[in-house]
């Protein structure tokens, strides 16, 4: 059964770092690029981070450049967005999708096809 499980959300104040994992079940992680998105209460969901199968494919959102970092082990078949500097305004449900092409990064929903079920990121004090 195909599955992408995110864990590694929480509680942190402003200035913190966490580091989200998505590890990937029912296929071969090495073939396939993975995005990270999010989505706060009464946004759309954005594209925040995005590695695709093969290195050298990268996107980030505007706002996490330098501040976020996505990377892969696909020998761990795991996914980690590695997130410095919080700010209050990171506060959402992050979620990691896979694209089901090689080599491409997006960040758009509609091209990605299976979804984890979140986790919850709030920046508080």
């Amino acid at each position: 059964q195909l599955q992408l499980v995110e864990s590694g959300g929480g509680l942190v104040q402003p200035g913190g770092s966490l580091r989200l994992s998505c590890t990937a079940s029912g296929f071969t992680l090495d073939y396939y690029g993975i995005g990270w998105f999010r989505q706060a209460p009464g946004k759309e969901r954005e594209g925040v981070a995005c590695i695709s199968s093969s290195v050298g494919r990268l996107y980030y959102l505007d706002s996490v450049k330098g501040r976020f970092t996505i990377s892969r082990d696909n020998a761990k078949i795991t996914v980690y967005l590695q997130m410095n500097s919080l700010k209050p305004e990171d506060t959402a449900v992050y979620y990691c999708a896979r694209i089901p092409r090689r080599s491409v990064c997006s960040p758009y929903v509609h091209e990605y096809d299976y979804w984890g079920q979140g986790t919850q990121v709030t920046v508080s004090s």
